[in-house]
């Protein structure tokens, strides 16, 4: 089992940027894909992007391609998610989760270990 701690997230102005973290424990995640979720009050949890485990493949949301970048550093076991020209429909929690393979997707069943979650609230 690991271990999933997102950081990163606050309060910034529309257009502003925030660079999310997620740090793993317990085991490695190397060769596991990575991915990012978010969840707005009163919607479904849905997915923001995902990158394999050798970061060869990258998997974004169609709204949010250009201003979202998913990158990993496996020697930190760390997944980040970079966010710029934020909007307010950005707001929501923003999850990690490690997949259950190597290979990037988009499903969230395909997601066995989840972080807690950091919030990203987006002001006008």
């Amino acid at each position: 089992q690991v271990q999933l701690v997102e950081s990163g997230g606050g309060l910034v102005q529309a257009g502003g940027s925030l660079r999310l973290s997620c740090a793993a424990s317990g085991r490695t995640i190397s060769t596991y894909a990575m991915g990012w979720f978010r969840q707005a009050p009163g919607k479904e949890r849905e997915f923001v992007a995902a990158i394999s485990w050798n970061s060869v493949t990258t998997y974004y949301t169609d709204s949010l391609k250009g201003r979202f970048t998913i990158s990993r550093d496996n020697a930190k076991n760390t997944v980040y998610l970079q966010m710029n020209s934020l909007k307010p429909d950005d707001t929501a929690t923003y999850y990690c989760a490690a997949a259950r393979s190597a290979a990037a997707t988009m499903s969230i069943y395909e997601y066995d270990n989840w972080g807690q979650g950091t919030q990203v609230t987006v002001s006008s």
